[in-house]
């Protein structure tokens, strides 16, 4: 009886040694295309965003997030689902196509495609502060490929987090994207106008 107590003892202890060494689970997540039409007439410039840079220390698929002036914590179980750099442009595309009204724009070289405009993208800041803000700062330029004309402009968005989660965090990000978005999609449009 004592040795069979012993080994329920001993079974229920490798149990919950188990369970206290089991990890938990990672989730993911990404940034989205939040723009919408402002109801400006559509232009029929072709556009292509990249490249992208972002800060070293957020380019990683982990968020890092601000927790003091001096002092970010990187969380490895709440990440990005692909690179942010990549996810910047990705969601600027999308954002641009709502606001140019038109679908010629993409971020990755296409067979037969032949932009107007290129825009680059130089993100300064990318910070992360759970439960209350995503901050954006970012130096773009757009350039005529006819011509080569330039246009540039420094973005500088804080949306405010709806929420302590991840996800909340995701989307106030979004958001700070699709605002950085509109500036570049009114500095394509000024310079379509210019020329038209």
């Amino acid at each position: 009886m004592a040795r069979r107590i012993a080994q329920m003892i001993s079974i229920a202890l490798m149990a919950g040694i188990a369970v206290g060494c089991s990890t938990a689970p990672s989730r993911f997540y990404s940034l989205t295309s939040t723009a919408t039409a402002d109801g400006t007439p559509p232009t029929s410039a072709a556009v292509m965003v990249g490249p992208v840079t972002i800060p070293a220390s957020v380019d990683q698929p982990e968020f890092v997030v601000q927790v003091a002036p001096n002092q970010v914590k990187v969380d490895e179980f709440n990440r990005w689902v692909s690179p942010l750099n990549d996810s910047i442009a990705h969601a600027v595309a999308g954002d641009l196509v709502v606001l140019l009204g038109t679908p010629e724009v993409a971020n990755s070289q296409l067979a037969n495609f032949v932009p107007d405009y290129r825009v680059t993208i130089d993100v300064q800041r990318f910070e992360s502060i759970q439960g209350q803000a995503a901050v954006v700062e970012a130096v773009w330029t757009v350039r005529k490929t006819v011509g080569g004309e330039v246009r540039s402009g420094r973005t500088v968005a804080r949306e405010p987090v709806q929420g302590q989660g991840f996800d909340a965090l995701a989307a106030a990000h979004s958001q700070a994207i699709a605002r950085m978005s509109g500036d570049i999609a009114a500095a394509i449009r000024a310079e379509a106008e210019q020329k038209s």
